[in-house]
């Protein structure tokens, strides 16, 4: 594939608000898990929470898209100057080529359970405040986001789990090589909600303490939140040499099991080496990978086995351990985490991991390593087997 530039990125998670918030964390080698106080919620967990949402006001003409997904979306828009660098874009370009697809779970559906708390006793009929549309539909973000900046190019929300906001990037490419659109904001956004903590939590998923990815003790997941966006442009004209580069999708579907990854990391490694093949380069090109990692056994021995047959040896790591899992963002958080290791030179430790599973075969980073990088993948595993690895550089190695 023709690379595509990654012009500009902002990302918001438990880290913190914008870029130098989430680097900082990176290099200090500290998380944001803490011990889950959202809302009623009863559990033994660690999550990612984003505090001061319920601070965060949307404009009076989008007050019917009110909800937690999308004030973390406007949160996470004022970052880095980034609703800026996009309505530029718009004049450039103009406004009706500038696609919006966007990857989110559950989108705003503690709308829907906030709702349902209030329904009438006599009829079950949700409040008549509720607006399904705006809030839970799944298309809610893309919409809000369309309207707050003032495009209108094709949208789209893709919610294939926890590959969403990796996949977004392929379905902003294929629009691009269509020639439909000269531009495409790609991200995810999720948030916190009873749906998804209970339901893993009712998979025996959920870990007692801050998840441990690749850990010879790890136990299950933390879950997180997140709001990530970035800007994909044909690459035109001569661009810095630390610019971000989008040079290679792998997408593949295991076709075994709704929850349960291919035992033998299949799908995993046909995302990887495609990922590959698109970009034109070898495996001992990348620098760095960050693993799905979700602290699981099965996931996180399937994609050790995906790694041990297509990058061997290359340097790890999951940030889950620091950020949780942010399901639908997760493959957009981790794209822009890759963006931040290779312009700043830093391959960034997996935290909370302590002893890495000897049976996994990786090379698991414990410790930050400072080291010039000049391709980076990121994986992006989704329940059902909807797999997406994403291969990222730097301007500056492609030249050459």
């Amino acid at each position: 594939m023709s690379p595509l530039l990654f012009s500009h990125f902002t990302a918001t998670s438990c880290l913190g608000a914008g870029l130098d918030a989430t680097l900082g964390a990176l290099r200090a080698q500290r998380g944001g898990l803490a011990p889950c106080r959202f809302g009623d919620v009863a559990l033994d967990t660690y999550v990612g929470e984003v505090a001061g949402l319920d601070a965060v006001t949307l404009p009076a003409a989008l007050a019917v898209f009110d909800c937690r997904n999308n004030r973390l979306a406007q949160l996470a828009l004022e970052q880095d100057g980034f609703a800026a660098r996009v309505r530029e874009a718009a004049a450039r370009y103009g406004a009706h080529r500038i696609g919006v697809f966007l990857g989110t779970s559950t989108a705003g559906v503690l709308q829907t359970e906030l709702g349902y708390r209030q329904r009438d006793p006599a009829s079950g009929a949700l409040p008549s405040d509720f607006h399904y549309g705006g809030t839970h539909n799944p298309y809610s973000l893309p919409a809000f986001l369309r309207q707050q900046l003032g495009l209108t190019g094709p949208a789209a929300a893709v919610s294939s789990a926890c590959s969403s906001g990796a996949k977004v990037f392929s379905s902003a490419r294929r629009m691009l090589e269509a020639g439909l659109i000269d531009a495409a904001v790609v991200g995810g956004v999720d948030s916190l909600c009873h749906t998804t903590l209970y339901g893993f939590n009712a998979l025996e998923l959920l870990s007692r303490q801050p998840c441990r990815p690749y850990d010879v003790a790890r136990n299950g997941i933390s879950i997180g939140e997140g709001a990530v966006f970035g800007l994909l442009e044909r690459v035109t004209g001569t661009v810095a040499d630390d610019a971000i580069l989008l040079a290679g999708i792998g997408e593949s579907s295991d076709a075994h099991h709704m929850s349960t990854p291919h035992p033998q990391g299949l799908g995993a490694r046909m995302a990887m080496a495609q990922a590959l093949a698109g970009a034109g380069i070898a495996p001992e090109q990348v620098g760095y990978v960050n693993l799905h990692g979700t602290a699981t056994r099965s996931n996180d021995a399937a994609e050790a086995l995906a790694m041990a047959a297509v990058l061997p040896g290359t340097p790890c790591s999951s940030t889950k351990g620091a950020t949780g899992h942010a399901l639908g963002a997760a493959g957009a958080l981790e794209a822009v985490i890759c963006a931040l290791a290779l312009r700043h030179g830093l391959v960034p430790a997996g935290i909370n991991t302590t002893q890495v599973d000897p049976a996994l075969g990786v090379n698991y980073q414990l410790a930050n390593q400072d080291t010039p990088l000049r391709y980076a993948m990121s994986n992006a595993f989704g329940f059902g087997g909807s797999n997406c690895s994403l291969l990222f550089a730097r301007a500056d190695a492609v030249a050459h």
